[in-house]
């Protein structure tokens, strides 16, 4: 597939870059997808929930009351989990949510993703660009000229820039990153996924391992 390099003005270069069908061309697997999206969600979480068990809870070890006897349910110290104030049963423990996911799954699923996006040709390539100072109207130019400023964009570039970042932040649709951080739900979750002509080759090496 042949897709036409523009630059930030939004006019052709006249050049065409070809899209690795090993990358951009594998049949989707939304298994794979799945699993991958679900690691992803999963790792965001923090995992820090807790509470405190009966042995935890602070008070006195004293037995309140008789074991039979008192008309009421038998219950020990004052850090029984029946009465109000005493510890949780089986209460959230600090844990993390990850779990293991072999690589060739992980890579399908990011081929997977970028497949879906250029079955809908939601994938621009513009020229390596950066800008002299982080300016957000800079931005908002090249996302008009690219016509993708009314969707949601993610912007990938072949390395950390700190300027084009800063010129993005505050923009609410508009999400940078570097091609080596690419992954299945950023790809998914943009409208058009916009690449740097460099962050392609990073991008078709780094999946093609």
């Amino acid at each position: 597939m042949e897709v036409s390099v523009l630059n930030i003005k939004g006019q052709d270069t006249g050049r065409k870059v070809v899209l690795n069908d090993a990358v951009f061309g594998v049949e989707p697997n939304d298994h794979a997808i799945y699993l991958d999206v679900r690691l992803f969600l999963a790792n965001q979480r923090q995992g820090t929930a807790k509470a405190k068990e009966r042995s935890e809870v602070s008070g006195s070890t004293r037995k309140l009351g008789r074991q039979k006897g008192g008309g009421g349910a038998r219950r020990g110290d004052i850090n029984s989990p029946v009465l109000v104030g005493g510890g949780r049963v089986f209460g959230p423990q600090p844990r993390d949510y990850g779990f293991k996911l072999n690589k060739k799954v992980r890579l399908l699923a990011r081929k997977s993703a970028l497949a879906y996006k250029a079955q809908e040709n939601a994938i621009v390539v513009v020229e390596d660009f950066t800008f002299d100072a982080p300016k957000t109207k800079s931005m908002v130019e090249v996302l008009k000229n690219l016509k993708v400023d009314d969707r949601k964009t993610l912007l990938v570039l072949p390395g950390a820039d700190k300027a084009v970042y800063l010129s993005a932040r505050n923009l609410e649709r508009v999400q940078v990153m570097a091609a080596s951080a690419l992954n299945t739900y950023k790809v998914l979750d943009a409208d058009v996924l916009v690449l740097a002509e460099g962050a392609l080759n990073v991008v078709e090496q780094n999946l093609n391992k």
